[in-house]
């Protein structure tokens, strides 16, 4: 049933488990199928050792299904009553190699781990107003950085820079390792690494930009309130379970071209989860197992149909200009967090 006016949508669902700080935890449960093979479409590179690497178990949001009831602070600042209580209980964080940052933050998040990150947005400054500026950080003890992101001021159509260096957000430093650039809508997005242009190719194209993801927001006509609904579109995986390249050639051969075409090799489509309305609340709400703690429109977990309780990622509010960020297999750092920057950039037309 379609709800005309909601009060904040995407609430977050109050859970008994606060794992916030943990930047990573292995991810248990007895479900019957194996979330890696979702992902594996085949791809071109050779495939002589079949080493598959044995997959986990599956995700842990597939223990409480949906949702829970939220408490009637999830709408209000601030983060609820047990902020402090886990850093008292927690075990050591798995440790999470970030030797080569360039490398760690393109290379998809180890199966059976998820890797827990926190989101800011700086908008001090002269024209931050307009033009914050996002940092990426794992979210446990050391707060290691990962990645920062600004929307470019001259483009017609928005445009982020991702960096590997929070003081360098330019489009020829060396610390430049992908983009994020939207349709002149505002509703579509395409996430690129830090390759060439096509025009600018080498003869055998191996220098040429790789497409990350794409994401599509529904355009919303009638101008009821409600949820997003969001496509995310990702590149595949090989059975040595790495991403397959897709390297187009022109603006009709990307991701996004060949998802409304229907032509889905080596392509893998997701979809946000659809919240749930909730009558005591009078909110839709969705359960982040206490990694979320205030209700926002920009609060979403990314799916596979095939598979609703395999988060693969999923982004929220806790504070007014901080979000958690969490991502699964078969996403990197990049990925995620480009989706989540889109996010921030939604039209009207979205809402």
């Amino acid at each position: 049933m379609m709800v005309s006016s909601i009060s904040p949508p995407a609430a977050a669902s109050s859970d008994e488990e606060d794992d916030s700080d943990a930047s990573t935890k292995p991810i248990r449960s007895e479900k019957k199928k194996n979330p890696v093979s979702l992902f594996q479409t085949g791809g071109d590179p050779p495939r002589e050792k079949k080493t598959k690497k044995k997959a986990p178990p599956k995700a842990a949001e597939s223990e409480d299904e949906t949702l829970e009831t939220p408490r009637k602070n999830s709408n209000k600042k601030g983060k609820g009553k047990k902020s402090k209580k886990p850093k008292q209980e927690r075990a050591p964080s798995p440790v999470i190699e970030v030797d080569n940052l360039e490398e760690f933050v393109l290379r998809p998040a180890a199966q059976g781990v998820t890797i827990k990150c926190r989101v800011t947005r700086d908008k001090k400054g002269m024209d931050r107003g307009l033009y914050p500026t996002y940092y990426l950080h794992l979210d446990n003890d050391k707060k290691v950085f990962l990645l920062a992101g600004r929307k470019r001021k001259k483009s017609k159509t928005s445009n982020y820079l991702i960096s590997i260096d929070p003081t360098d957000l330019s489009r020829g430093g060396e610390n430049f390792i992908g983009k994020l650039r939207s349709n002149l809508m505002g509703t579509k997005f395409t996430v690129f690494d830090n390759g060439a242009n096509p025009d600018r190719a080498n003869a055998d194209w191996s220098n040429v930009r790789q497409e990350l993801s794409a994401v599509v927001y529904e355009t919303n006509v009638l101008g009821f309130k409600g949820p997003r609904k969001m496509t995310v579109i990702i590149p595949g995986m090989n059975s040595d379970n790495e991403r397959v390249p897709i390297r187009p050639r022109n603006d009709n051969d990307g991701l996004l071209m060949r998802w409304q075409n229907k032509n889905m090799d080596n392509v893998i489509e997701l979809h946000n989860k659809a919240p749930v309305w909730n009558d005591e609340t009078q909110s839709y709400v969705l359960n982040f197992h206490g990694r979320v703690t205030q209700a926002s429109v920009k609060n979403f977990q990314i799916v596979h149909s095939s598979d609703p309780d395999y988060i693969v990622m999923q982004f929220g509010r806790v504070a007014d200009d901080a979000f958690t960020m969490d991502y699964n297999y078969p996403l990197c750092a990049v990925q995620a967090f480009a989706i989540a920057l889109s996010s921030f950039d939604g039209k009207l037309a979205c809402e």
